[in-house]
């Protein structure tokens, strides 16, 4: 499929450069961006044979010569190029289509989605899968290209894979044989427009299914009951709160009438974690696995980098980093875990998103410190809710302010509500940077 053929991939992220990498021996790969300061990066990948250029002028680069055009995930459908590609009919795609078309036979693919916990219900599941001996990889949205692994893949292997918003829209052929929606909430309306737009979005990781295929369900999320009721595949539901195929009760996880395990087999705590195991579960027994080896591999997980991640404590504060918190939601999840008080850092990227949804979970919010694009709306907010709050201009100034205000027994929890584009390349750069500074506080 991908041999003799003329390819332009849009963006120099982790992606970009795996998919090119990937497809540099067969094909001639022209990988453009706006800004790399890497010429290290830049060498390694001209000495491969790829055509590298470095410009805001990308779109006179493009032609009706090339065959494909591999964006990006993060690039939005009226970008210059993207549309001049439609106008051509130039198939646009991303990298994990273009690794799923080069899979060999046999490879089961269990693919998770959903406005948060996808990373935690990712990163949970490939640990059972893994203590289990079966023979698993995990890859996609959590910062491993499924283009950079796909070489190691054999049939009859299994794909782990967290699934974005962003990526879900440029898949075509794709599809999973289980498909994991963990909840629904108004986020990346920046991207979509409309929140009926994001939903409909999501729905596309049901792609190509049949009734030989399975759904894991939020069943008390409204909204994703609502949006897969027409869907082909045999449903299994999972809730913290109600009837369902796995459920809560007396502080144990039972399918139907079976205790999986108890709630203090998990290292993890909080409801929403709960959550994310659930899905795990229903993953894993799936695969048949035992309740033994799922305790166990529960047991030894202890959570995801950049998500409610302990950092350090520092003369009786403790600091937190929470960098993946790209929205109201995950923040709203990091401070229900918390009844001490609370120094919250918020701030990133503008992605027209209100910020009166915390309202109902500030209580224990001592003081904010905003910085970056979205700062002087989350001013106002603050104000307007009689919320002590501090501007800053960056994440340094911020952590040090914190830290400076603070007093014993607080937590400063770094909970962005934002994406992080506006100062960094990504989440991890950014939760790296806050890790950075605390562990230089004296």
């Amino acid at each position: 499929m991908y041999e003799g053929k003329k390819i332009f991939v849009l963006g120099m992220g982790r992606s970009g450069i795996a998919v090119s990498k990937l497809l540099c021996e067969k094909n001639h790969i022209l990988l453009t961006d706006v800004k790399c300061d890497d010429l290290g990066l830049i060498k390694e990948l001209e000495d491969m044979g790829i055509n590298v250029v470095i410009t805001k002028n990308q779109a006179e680069l493009f032609n009706e010569n090339f065959d494909y055009l591999v964006k990006n995930p993060g690039i939005r459908a009226d970008h210059e190029v993207v549309v001049k590609a439609k106008k051509l009919g130039i198939p646009v795609i991303n990298e994990m289509e273009v690794a799923y078309n080069l899979l060999p036979d046999g490879v089961k693919i269990v693919g998770i989605t959903g406005s948060n916990g996808k990373t935690t219900t990712t990163s949970i599941t490939y640990e059972i899968l893994k203590l289990a001996d079966l023979p698993v990889h995990v890859g996609g949205n959590l910062g491993i290209p499924l283009c950079s692994i796909i070489k190691n893949v054999k049939a009859g292997d299994i794909l782990v894979l967290e699934v974005s918003s962003h990526q879900l829209v440029d898949l075509n052929n794709f599809k999973t044989d289980i498909s994991v929606l963990t909840n629904l909430s108004e986020v990346h309306l920046d991207m979509f427009g409309t929140y009926e737009n994001y939903k409909n979005n999501k729905l596309r990781i049901f792609n190509h299914h049949t009734s030989n295929d399975i759904a894991i369900l939020n069943g008390k999320d409204k909204d994703v009951v609502e949006l897969t009721q027409n869907i082909p595949s045999r449903k299994v539901y999972f809730s913290s709160v109600g009837e369902a195929d796995y459920y809560i009760k007396d502080n144990k996880i039972f399918y139907h009438d079976e205790e999986i395990c108890e709630l203090n087999d998990i290292r993890l705590k909080g409801m929403h974690n709960y959550e994310n195991v659930m899905c795990a579960l229903a993953v894993a027994r799936e695969f048949n696995v035992s309740s033994d080896v799922i305790k166990e591999a529960l047991d030894n997980f202890s959570g995801v980098e950049h998500r409610m991640e302990f950092v350090r404590r520092l003369n009786e504060r403790e600091f937190y980093n929470d960098s993946k918190a790209t929205n109201n939601k995950s923040t709203i999840v990091a401070l229900s875990s918390f009844t001490s008080p609370v120094i919250l850092l918020l701030g990133g990227l503008d992605r027209g998103q209100s910020f009166d949804e915390l309202d109902d979970h500030m209580n224990y919010v001592k003081g904010v410190i905003c910085y970056g694009e979205t700062r002087d709306k989350i001013k106002d907010y603050c104000n307007s809710r009689g919320i002590e709050v501090t501007v800053v201009d960056d994440l340094d100034e911020a952590v040090k302010l914190a830290y400076n205000l603070s007093e014993e027994g607080d937590t400063i929890l770094f909970s962005p509500a934002c994406a992080s584009w506006d100062q960094f390349s990504s989440f991890e750069e950014r939760g790296e940077k806050f890790k950075e500074i605390v562990d230089n506080l004296q």
